[in-house]
């Protein structure tokens, strides 16, 4: 007996139907782009119960032929493409003829449309694959079409599906990127009865950048406008100053289609070269004109991948509009001293817990004066640190130099040597008791403003200050919680995120809560901060945005692993840093507390510390053999 089956045409269509629509999200990306090649000048896109339950899509477009109805939803019928010849130009968003018949399969339809020279509408019923009805409609000119109950027919598809808010944001995520790809066209989103988009449709991509991302994500942006070698490169990119921890910001649209190309995003790292911090990415919304005999978007069914014939001219046209762009519109940032983003818009602090950075004269409630460049004082506000209940530590700067955070001093040891200063002379240099029976540590300086150097014994101790006070700070927060550290703010911090980042960020709430961070939604992409840990100062929408992205892109993880991960991400943000000022008093101190902890890694797994013992120093300048 043979073992080669032919299958029948149900179940065949319900496998090149799992090709084109995966979610509810894929279904609207396709409905909406056979609005935008009808020549809508309005689109309206409706969910409710994350477009599982109930998926609309109106448009004033050209509408569809009574006699064309029943066609257009068999598979590989399009109107967009006649012949193979097409499809070395393609200069539609769809022409595989896959879409309506592939969401037909799997859910049950309706469909209402006329054209211009028509007197009556249609009105058109399809289930699984099959129809229901065909019949004459009042509607007016488009075509409005109307997805029920997906996957209906197939319950193995209905598991891998996320919670309805999720698959609703992943629903506005693609009404986005059209919006933005498309910004001739006013596009509505409304879900579950409340619109949260509406875009002007006036042909101005900063209006629908400003519709879709708000009014601080615009503020930070460069027009980009450049052609090179027939490629043209219009849009904008973020300032340097407004770069994002991640690369989720970063939007490329060829020819009117939202992709993602590899090519394109090297060329903007590149032009952002020596202009960004380690560890920062621009944020982008460019779009490019590319011929269309030079593109290939037959790729893939979901058609976000794109080939080019030289992948050349693409990079340059981007990397040198970006890079003159950058060159024209980035100007100097000055800073601003505003209540709303200096760490003073934390809650007052209790007199029992150190500031982070403070002045050996001031009180814990004061502010130190620093000299500005031009000689005038600038007040410079405390921001809290320590941890709940500790004692505030002994402030050590005498010359207004900065105090590196929660690092603890060790009072009952002898103070560090100060390089400079001479030892005590006569009843003052007496010996406590017990000193005899060991001799002290002695701080030997500091190099580069990033290692500490520590006479021990016969050895010499070099210590990586920022990876230890990390990973003295990892495990405190591993060993008390996040909570033990949270901090109302005394005005919440609102933070603009990508779809995918938002739906991350709500969907772990509680792991966030956990961790220190108390997050709620605020609506269209963007969360509400209200509280983070305070060992964190005032970095908290940075850290926010990169723990968005981190939740983002593993999805998959197991709780405590994203939870490590952001007692991570915590604790190196709040730790002192390469170049902080310090005094030798809490060098010391904190080459001590590196040694009665035992700490050998920071939590990214690099040494904390080295030896130099005294034998191999005098091997090498050959007092010994």
């Amino acid at each position: 007996m043979g073992k080669i089956n032919v299958l029948d045409r149900h179940v065949a269509e319900l496998i090149a139907a799992g090709e084109v629509v995966e979610r509810p999200a894929s279904a609207a990306k396709e409905l909406a782009e056979n609005s935008i090649d009808a020549g809508a000048k309005n689109v309206t896109v409706e969910v409710r119960g994350g477009g599982v339950s109930f998926l609309r899509v109106t448009d004033d477009g050209c509408g569809i032929g009574r006699s064309d109805v029943p066609l257009a939803f068999l598979r590989h019928a399009t109107s967009k493409i006649s012949g193979r010849d097409d499809l070395d130009a393609i200069a539609t968003l769809g022409f595989r003829g896959e879409a309506l018949a592939s969401v037909a399969a799997v859910a049950h339809v309706e469909l209402l449309t006329r054209t211009a020279d028509e007197l009556a509408g249609t009105r058109y019923g399809i289930s699984g694959g099959r129809e229901q009805f065909c019949e004459d409609a009042g509607c007016a000119e488009g075509t409005t079409i109307v997805v029920r109950d997906l996957f209906y027919n197939t319950p193995a598809r209905m598991k891998f599906l996320k919670k309805d808010f999720t698959e609703g944001n992943a629903v506005a995520g693609v009404v986005d990127k059209e919006a933005l790809a498309h910004p001739e066209i006013s596009f509505r989103f409304l879900r579950d009865g409340r619109e949260t988009l509406h875009t002007p449709g006036d042909g101005q991509l900063r209006s629908a950048v400003y519709a879709v991302f708000g009014k601080e994500f615009t503020a930070g942006l460069i027009p980009v406008k450049y052609e090179l070698g027939g490629i043209g490169t219009e849009g904008f990119v973020s300032k340097p100053s407004a770069a994002r921890p991640n690369r989720s910001m970063q939007n490329f649209f060829i020819n009117g289609r939202y992709v993602k190309s590899r090519t394109a995003s090297a060329a903007l790292e590149e032009a952002f070269r020596g202009s960004l911090m380690a560890g920062k990415h621009p944020a982008c919304i460019l779009r490019l004109a590319v011929p269309f005999a030079a593109v290939d978007v037959n790729v893939h069914p979901a058609k976000i991948e794109v080939r080019f014939l030289n992948e050349r001219p693409i990079f340059d046209s981007v990397y040198h509009g970006v890079k003159s762009a950058l060159k024209a519109g980035d100007t100097v940032h000055v800073m601003k001293l505003s209540d709303s983003s200096a760490p003073s818009a934390r809650a007052p602090v209790s007199p029992a817990v150190q500031t982070r950075f403070e002045v050996a004269s001031a009180a814990p409630a004061q502010v130190r004066e620093a000299p500005s460049a031009a000689g005038r004082p600038l007040t410079v506000p405390p921001v809290p640190f320590a941890e709940p209940g500790e004692p505030p530590a002994v402030p050590a700067f005498s010359r207004g130099t900065l105090v590196p955070p929660d690092i603890e001093r060790d009072d009952d040891l002898p103070p560090a040597p100060v390089p400079g200063e001479t030892e005590p002379k006569g009843e003052d240099a007496a010996p406590q008791a017990g000193e005899a029976a060991q001799e002290p540590e002695k701080l030997i300086g500091e190099a580069f403003g990033t290692y500490i150097i520590v006479q021990r014994g016969d050895s010499l101790v070099f210590i990586d200050k920022h990876a230890a006070h990390e990973r003295l700070l990892y495990e405190k927060l591993k060993a008390q919680g996040g909570k033990a550290y949270a901090q109302m703010l005394l005005e919440p911090v609102t933070v603009t995120l990508s779809e995918e980042e938002y739906s991350a960020v709500l969907d772990a709430r509680q792991l966030c809560e956990d961790a220190g961070f108390e997050i709620e939604d605020f609506g269209a992409g963007t969360v509400l901060v209200r509280s983070a840990p305070m060992i964190l100062g005032g970095d908290v929408a940075e850290s926010v945005m990169e723990i968005a992205g981190h939740l983002a892109s593993s999805r998959t993880d197991i709780t405590t692993d994203k939870l490590d991960w952001l007692y991570h991400n915590v604790a190196c943000r709040a730790a002192v840093k390469a170049g902080d000022p310090a005094s030798p008093q809490e060098l010391l101190d904190l080459a001590r507390r590196v040694e009665r902890e035992d700490v050998r890694y920071c939590p990214h797994g690099r040494p904390v510390s080295f030896v130099l013992t005294r034998k191999e120093m005098e091997h090498q300048f050959g007092r010994i053999p």
